[in-house]
């Protein structure tokens, strides 16, 4: 079994979009959004995917939600009849932090590779977690997104040092630092000179949940990246549809 995030009381976060971020933006692609998380990111946008009544963890808006309607388990098969009645080639499943249902994750990976072979399949992950060996094999892509300072996270919890140098060793592995201030670039510029990470794996993306304050942060973002030969990525599906689940 998996445990899913809900569009709605009852409707599993599963999608098709044009995928927002990171290297893989503005390709049609199929989307599973699972719910858990080991981290609380002051600033999540998903935080109906952790954030449930009782869970004390920090949060800006301070919005606690029901468990029941906002989490969901199905079993894999039922999971992977509902993947492959779609027509996209690429399967991004984020989160929350998937890696924690490695196991599950790598029997829904093995049903739908049996099925279609030239699945693309690409995980977004926090980078705290080890993938789970038989769910490795089957992975074209992760997308790894450590959380800087800012994140409300304690460095402890948040920058592993043998996870980082096993995801920088990784050509599968893109790093995206999401950014808040100029102030958090030297963190950025201390984690790639420690892990050396390179440039072409390595994307800034500023923190907003509005088109407003992404366009804002993008003006001196972008020319941060130019300067250090990073890769810039905006979040394409907040301008297309706005902070909204399924999207």
């Amino acid at each position: 079994m998996l445990t899913l995030a809900t569009t709605t009381p009852g409707e599993p976060e599963i999608f098709a979009s044009l995928q927002g971020e990171g290297p893989s933006a503005g390709r049609p692609s199929l989307f599973l959004r699972l719910s858990r998380c080991n981290l609380a990111c002051q600033w999540c946008d998903t935080a109906y995917t952790w954030r449930f009544t009782g869970d004390n963890r920090p949060h800006r808006d301070g919005t606690a939600f029901e468990r029941g309607d906002n989490q969901l388990s199905l079993s894999e098969e039922d999971i992977a009849a509902r993947l492959l009645a779609f027509l996209q080639d690429r399967l991004v499943i984020t989160g929350g932090e998937p890696l924690l249902q490695g196991a599950a994750l790598a029997r829904l990976a093995a049903l739908l590779k049996q099925v279609r072979p030239a699945l693309h399949i690409e995980i977004e992950t926090n980078g705290t977690v080890a993938p789970h060996t038989a769910m490795d094999l089957l992975v074209d892509q992760y997308n790894v997104s450590p959380k800087l300072a800012h994140s409300g996270n304690p460095a402890d919890l948040a920058l592993i040092p043998d996870r980082l140098a096993g995801w920088a060793r990784d050509d599968r592995a893109f790093f995206k630092f999401v950014i808040a201030s100029p102030d958090d670039l030297a963190e950025v510029d201390a984690l790639q000179s420690a892990y050396v990470i390179p440039g072409e794996r390595l994307f800034v993306m500023a923190e907003g949940t509005d088109s407003t304050m992404l366009r804002h942060r993008a003006l001196w973002l972008s020319q941060a990246a130019l300067e250090r030969n990073w890769r810039f990525t905006d979040r394409l599906h907040i301008h297309l549809y706005g902070d909204t689940r399924g999207t």
